[in-house]
């Protein structure tokens, strides 16, 4: 079976980054959540980190992403203000499942980064989970591409 970054080696022209490795800049502590967690947990992940995308795993196989954004969209404006109602709280009992991204895209670590930057640009997405053989092994953002390109 022929992934969309496979076919995408083809045809991408010869870089001065063509050989970064994704290995070479992704991260590797990926915090993940599961399917059926609630919002509310993923709330208190947010809360804490720095970071804005979550794997979402579904027995230990990634099944989705959780952006911030996503977890924004999907919770009542009225958290957290003096205008907050029982029925707003009640929108952090939605399950991960309910507003995550479904099958995102993804990337293999030994792929070149001007794969994961085309990836990320031609589907307008924030990160790609990077998979080795099906397992996860780390996350690549936008901001990490941005960073392997940036010339200090």
């Amino acid at each position: 079976m022929t992934t969309s970054t496979e076919m995408l080696a083809e045809t991408l022209p010869d870089t001065p980054t063509k050989h970064i490795c994704v290995a070479d800049i992704m991260t590797t502590r990926v915090v993940t959540i599961e399917m059926d967690d609630r919002l509310i947990l993923a709330k208190e992940i947010f809360d804490n980190v720095s970071f804005h995308h979550l794997l979402v795993v579904d027995n230990e196989q990634l099944s989705g992403i959780l952006s911030h954004r996503d977890f924004l969209r999907a919770l009542s404006p009225n958290i957290g203000t003096a205008a907050e109602l029982m029925r707003d709280t009640e929108t952090l009992q939605k399950r991960v499942h309910q507003v995550m991204t479904h099958n995102p895209f993804t990337i293999a670590p030994h792929c070149d980064i001007n794969q994961a930057t085309k990836l990320i640009l031609d589907h307008d997405i924030g990160c790609l989970p990077v998979l080795d053989n099906n397992v996860i092994v780390g996350i690549i953002t936008w901001k990490d591409l941005l960073n392997a390109y940036y010339v200090k």
